[in-house]
């Protein structure tokens, strides 16, 4: 599949669409039912000609269509799809927080989409040891062209679909905007006025805190900043720059070692409890689940520092307005003893789309083609909307017309993009944000904060998790009791070195050293796939 300019950056108005509301993550990314023109504009494929197979296909149910728009089963994106597809699409919502519970249900009781997609592999993994998906390398091989052809073009995609040598989904490749998530943010115009540098290494960055606590750089007199505010990625953020991760496994002389109990875990604990000790984060933060408080922080201009992730333009809205004077950009990750490494990136593998068991060959066919259909042409409206409707071309890069038309009417409709192409380009945001003096600055500080997102590696070792029945119930066991233990640790119940003796006594009572076992014995029969 050839990437001409036009489509890498048609793409990118999608991303733009989503990120004017909540990120380009990869988290939350969708014309109505009154008159409009086509969704698909020029672009839309030729309706299929014939009758055309009906098949099912699951959606995430985020709450996002409006009742203007329709439902997730009948919008204005449905019956674009139908008119143009090679198949009939009935889709199957299902609740964002509650999917996988949902699917469970569906498949228990027969009743299950023919396609059904999570982002989640070990969930995957599942339905496959389960029976309840089908591999699919012959089909693909039999009745596609594009996607096989994509999939030759994509080799590092390959492993997140292989389970025991068989492919059992399919998938497309992230965008760099999508592969970033978590960020740093810091207020230059905080360091200038007190004289320091940007931290590089743990010891810079906790003076700098130190220094945002003492030296009132607000300048309103009082003792009143807190130097880090929160954000749902924070733990993350302290974890990465030890390289470590809570559910990750890391190769140690040739053998899987689990994140949370190893030494480097500990150090990141220890040094969040440091922050705890010395007042450089807020304490209510254990109970602020929501980080809202956190967030007033950053907004109110009361906070230095900010660990949340690469695109806060929101938040970064909120705080201009009101301090319009305040610097806040992006910064890169401090090296530790262990050295440096990058902040949280997603795989590159998107979602995972499985074919349903019970699916017979007529189907998987009508399938296979819709999947070929939805990559070469379906995604774009999908992803962009309308051409002179939504977004116009600037140079091939796609510029929003209207903000409010475009979350209204093509936020929600990116997921029925189960694949797509698309890439995204730091420099593009310049282009692609409205002309007023705030929205080109952020975009500017965007662009910048992409860039420091990807700049370092964050350490993944292995390309992805085991999924073995005895892991992942060891896991589900043992998080809720390593929250209790680390909650203890930064409060000061009990030091760091006696928390992680009970983390590990807790991992060894459950079953740890069994499943060590079995995982090691899966890494070295797979381990030549998951580099």
């Amino acid at each position: 599949m050839k990437k001409t300019a036009k489509t890498a950056v048609s793409a990118m108005a999608v991303c733009l669409g989503i990120s004017l509301l909540a990120g380009c993550g990869g988290n939350s990314e969708e014309q109505g039912v009154s008159a409009a023109p086509s969704p698909g504009g020029a672009s839309a494929a030729p309706a299929s000609t014939g009758p055309k197979k009906e098949i099912s296909v699951s959606i995430f149910d985020r709450g996002a269509v409006s009742a203007e728009e329709g439902s997730y089963e009948s919008n204005r994106w449905t019956k674009w799809i139908n008119e143009n597809a090679p198949a009939t699409v009935k889709w199957v919502p299902v609740p964002r927080n509650e999917a996988q519970t949902k699917l469970n249900t569906l498949i228990a009781s027969g009743s299950a989409p023919d396609l059904i997609w999570e982002f989640d592999r070990n969930y995957i993994a599942q339905l496959a040891n389960q029976g309840a998906i089908q591999p699919i390398d012959s089909y693909i091989e039999k009745y596609s062209t594009s996607y096989k052809k994509y999939l030759q073009e994509h080799p590092e995609l390959k492993p997140y679909l292989t389970f025991d040598g068989k492919m059992y989904a399919v998938t497309s490749a992230r965008d760099v905007g999508s592969i970033a998530n978590h960020g740093m943010w810091i207020r230059q115009d905080w360091l200038d006025k007190l004289g320091l540098k940007m931290p590089t290494t743990q010891e810079e960055f906790l003076e700098v805190a130190r220094k945002f606590k003492s030296g009132d750089p607000d300048g309103n007199g009082k003792a009143d900043t807190v130097p880090i505010a929160f954000h749902g990625n924070s733990m993350s953020i302290l974890r990465a720059v030890f390289g470590t991760q809570e559910n990750q496994w890391y190769v140690e002389n040739d053998k899987l070692q689990f994140g949370r109990i190893s030494d480097r875990y500990r150090d990141s604990l220890a040094f969040q409890k440091q922050l705890f000790d010395e007042g450089l984060i807020d304490k209510e933060y254990i109970t602020d689940k929501s980080f809202q408080r956190s967030q007033q922080f950053i907004t109110t201009g009361q906070a230095g520092i900010y660990l949340a992730s690469w695109n806060i333009e929101s938040a970064y809205r909120d705080l201009k307005k009101n301090v319009p004077d305040a610097k806040l950009v992006p910064m890169e990750p401090f090296s530790t003893k262990y050295g440096k490494y990058g902040l949280y990136q997603e795989a590159p593998a998107n979602i995972l789309t499985a074919f349903n068991a019970n699916m017979k060959e007529s189907q998987i066919e009508a399938a296979v083609k819709f999947l070929d259909w939805m990559l070469d042409t379906g995604w774009k409206p999908l992803r962009n909307g309308v051409e002179n409707v939504h977004v116009k071309y600037v140079n091939e890069v796609p510029k929003v017309i209207d903000a409010d038309k475009l979350k209204k009417e093509v936020s929600y409709a990116n997921e029925y993009a189960v694949v797509s192409q698309y890439t995204i380009k730091p420099e593009f945001y310049p282009i692609m944000a409205a002309d007023d003096a705030l929205s080109q600055e952020y975009a500017k500080l965007r662009s910048q904060s992409l860039e420091t997102a990807l700049k370092n590696k964050f350490r993944r070792d292995i390309a992805y998790s085991p999924s073995m029945t005895e892991y992942t119930q060891l896991l589900a066991t043992f998080a809720p009791i390593a929250q209790q233990i680390e909650a203890k640790i930064i409060t000061g119940s009990t030091t760091p070195d006696g928390g992680m003796e009970e983390l590990r006594k807790e991992w060894k009572r459950l079953g740890g050293e069994n499943v060590e076992k079995i995982v090691n014995e899966w890494y070295q029969k797979n381990k030549d796939q998951l580099k």
